[in-house]
């Protein structure tokens, strides 16, 4: 069995790597597709797991065809679409090893409950519910009864669709549960997110909180840690330019690499709420101005503006006390160069 994943905000962002139907129909592709992600830095390569028929009729006919013009499959057949986008099931399997042997959790999206019984017999580590699935709560029960951690995409649902999906999951068995904030358009424009979302169905749900994101590049995910991310799902190809049903909003393995590397960085940098110098910082306290005495100066002389300046480095007294120095007597000879201290003053 594989290793049961861990998703939380107090470890780096966990980076799934969606196949989706960018295998274009080849087992070989698919096994290169894992091995570009795990060389990219993913934690994780996702599946999907349906067939045409488990998805929708074979009709060719109204709403069985995309009509949508802005739609990446407008003037293809669902059925036919699905056909082209599934992964065979008996591919699965050497998927699978593949991901094991290169250290990556692999995981599915079931799209009905012949699809987790399949996938419980792979013994998959998690299951993750796609958005459109997200109202199908009898999936949702399914999935949820194994106890394994459960991911649930948001797209195009309410408050009040979340909750049902969540009470099901939980109910049914579920005790580690990650919810994605997603927008259900392909491509998802950046101003379509609506990161801020992430907070608050953290704190509504009470679980961790995730994106996955349809968006170009990797600007929105980076942001969306900062938000509490502690999940980041995006699409992934060998090569945009070489096609697929998904390639056109999906990440190349350069891309994903970045992605990996700079939603670490964000991860480290949220720290704690944490004023005045850290400890890092304290040698760069010589590069803050002070109070030096600018010409030699024998006893009794008096600091003006010209003997007296407020420069680099910080050995001095601090700059607020320039107003207070100026027209002081010095009390000893000091040099050009001396950094003004209380005990040189009468």
């Amino acid at each position: 069995m594989q290793d049961i994943p861990t998703f939380s905000r107090n470890s780096k962002p966990y980076i799934i790597a969606e196949m989706s139907g960018n295998h274009n129909q080849s087992l070989d592709r698919a096994l290169a597709i894992v091995d570009a992600a795990a060389e990219a830095g993913a934690d994780a390569v996702k599946l999907q797991t349906y067939t045409a028929e488990t998805m929708t009729l074979d009709l060719r006919e109204g709403e069985f065809n995309i009509t949508d013009p802005n739609s990446l499959w407008v003037g293809r057949n669902l059925h036919e679409l699905y056909q082209q986008a599934h992964t065979p099931w008996k591919w699965h399997q050497p998927i699978i090893k593949r991901a094991k042997m290169r250290g990556l959790a692999c995981f599915s999206s079931p799209f009905d409950e012949s699809a987790v019984d399949f996938l419980e017999s792979l013994d998959v580590p998690a299951y993750k519910i796609a958005s459109f699935e997200c109202i199908d709560l009898p999936l949702v029960r399914k999935a949820a009864s194994t106890g394994k951690p459960l991911i649930i995409s948001t797209g195009m649902a309410t408050v009040a669709e979340i909750a049902e999906a969540v009470d099901t999951a939980r109910e049914a068995g579920c005790n580690d549960l990650v919810l994605l904030k997603c927008t259900s358009t392909y491509p998802a424009s950046p101003e379509n997110t609506n990161l801020r979302t992430i907070a608050h169905l953290r704190e509504l749900f009470n679980c961790e909180v995730g994106l996955s994101d349809h968006t170009m590049g990797i600007g929105v995910s980076v942001a969306a840690v900062a938000f509490g991310a502690a999940v980041i799902e995006k699409h992934f190809t060998l090569s945009r330019a070489e096609g697929g049903v998904d390639s056109a909003f999906s990440l190349e393995p350069d891309e994903l690499k970045n992605l990996a590397i700079e939603t670490n960085r964000a991860w480290q940098a949220l720290g704690v709420v944490k004023y005045g110098p850290t400890a890092a910082e304290e040698k760069a306290r010589d590069r803050r101005r002070s109070l030096y005495i600018a010409q030699d100066l024998e006893v009794g002389d008096v600091l003006t503006e010209e003997n007296l300046r407020r420069i680099r480095p910080g050995s001095g007294l601090s700059p607020k006390y320039y107003n207070l120095a100026l027209g002081k007597q010095i009390k000893k000879a000091v040099k050009k160069g001396t950094p003004l201290s209380w005990d040189m003053l009468i």
